[in-house]
């Protein structure tokens, strides 16, 4: 029998908002701005499934597709690198608006600045980026992966020039690894989507950089004539790509932002624990995180983040493992006339519950607080494409991790 989705309505008590700013219009646009100066940019696609929309009942659904991104198949490399940038700028008194690309990439740069070591902790999609990012800048980058961690993510990252490693310990535990070794080490720093006390600097730019996907996605719907999503559906791990969404579209609406729903996996849903628990305060998962959304399993919130999501998000759900492969299937075999989506383990969530709110009376319920129905206008991230190719072929066409 499968596990059921768990969910929690937002009933926590408002914090002073004070990290909404962060997501501000105007710091998008800087972050827009430097990754407009590479030459590997261009808008990822966002494919508008009609067809799945009228199956389900729903006014539309608009899914941006980031296995386009910089030719990385994820939409991670945003943050690293825009992080990267605003350190480099920090560090020489210079502003961010002078981090171009073509700079960042000469020999004046390089006599000017020299060589920075850029340590981290990833599943894969994050590290790639950092070290795709450190590769093309001429820094160097260091890169620790937790146990269980596929091999072609670890190769992907490998062929960036980075050193990396697997380690035998879980995501969070990998953190304070890369950390404690930045510390130790000359021009070492810490370039990480999770935030904790003493750390919020760098996680705030790469959730800015995070924005630049978020930005482009509004526009997209505004040239569909979708003026403002009606719902926005997100993953989290650390919380970091949920809390630059989220920030970002209420920032943009902030006389009627969208109903936001953030979306974990059952094995490290702590965001959603702390809808639970309903007090405010973070909360915690530890052990293994075992779950086919690697991208997606990380027990300790990014602080940051955590304050915009308590104040603007609807409602906090924990997925099985089933729901991403449902929505990897429907994304990869999609109705008649709809484009296809080639969406991995930590892409697809969204795709799988919001078919299964629509379409399972379990949970009309949270489809009534939502208020889903045939005037919605749905946009979700596909954050990633088939980054763990023999996963992605074991669950589309061997039919693991079945519905029933």
């Amino acid at each position: 029998m499968r596990e059921t989705i768990k969910w929690a309505a937002n009933t926590m008590p408002a914090s002073d908002d004070r990290q909404l700013p962060v997501m501000s219009t105007d710091n998008v646009a800087k972050a827009r701005a430097f990754h407009r100066s590479f030459p590997q940019y261009s808008i990822t696609p966002l494919a508008k499934l009609d067809g799945m929309a009228a199956r389900l009942g729903l006014g539309g659904v608009y899914v941006k597709d980031e296995s386009y991104r910089f030719g990385l198949n994820a939409f991670k490399v945003l943050g690293g690198s825009f992080a990267m940038g605003r350190y480099i700028a920090q560090q020489m008194d210079r502003d961010v608006g002078e981090m171009t690309y073509a700079y960042l990439t000469s020999a004046d740069f390089r006599r000017e600045f020299g060589q920075a070591t850029f340590f981290t902790a990833t599943d894969g999609n994050h590290g790639r980026g950092v070290a795709w990012a450190a590769n093309k800048l001429g820094q160097k980058a260091v890169v620790h992966m937790p146990k269980g961690s596929s091999r072609s993510r670890f190769d992907n990252i490998a062929k960036e020039g980075a050193k990396v490693t697997i380690e035998e310990v879980n995501y969070d535990d990998c953190v304070r690894m890369a950390a404690a070794e930045a510390a130790e080490t000359e021009h070492g720093v810490v370039v990480q989507d999770t935030a904790w006390e003493g750390y919020e600097e760098i996680p705030a730019w790469i959730m800015q950089g995070y924005g630049t996907m978020a930005a482009e996605a509004a526009q997209q719907l505004r040239q569909l004539s979708v003026n403002r999503p009606t719902h926005v559906f997100v993953q989290a791990g650390v919380g970091s790509l949920a809390g630059a969404v989220v920030g970002y579209f209420t920032n943009l609406f902030p006389d009627c932002p969208p109903k936001f729903v953030v979306m974990e996996a059952r094995a490290a849903d702590c965001l959603y624990q702390g809808a639970v628990a309903a007090d405010g305060g973070p909360r915690i998962v530890t052990g293994d995180l075992q779950t086919i959304m690697a991208g997606l399993a990380c027990g300790e919130p990014n602080i940051i983040s955590w304050d915009i999501l308590r104040n603007h998000v609807s409602a906090f759900v924990s997925c099985p493992d089933w729901v991403s492969a449902r929505g990897m299937r429907m994304l990869g075999a999609p109705v008649k006339g709809d484009p296809r989506v080639i969406s991995g383990e930590s892409g697809a969530v969204g795709m799988g519950l919001l078919s299964a709110i629509m379409g399972d009376e379990a949970y009309k319920d949270l489809r009534e607080l939502l208020e889903l129905d045939k005037n919605s206008q749905v946009l979700m991230f596909s954050t990633e494409g088939d980054t763990d190719p023999d996963k992605y072929m074991s669950i589309t066409w061997d039919g693991e991790y079945p519905t029933v």
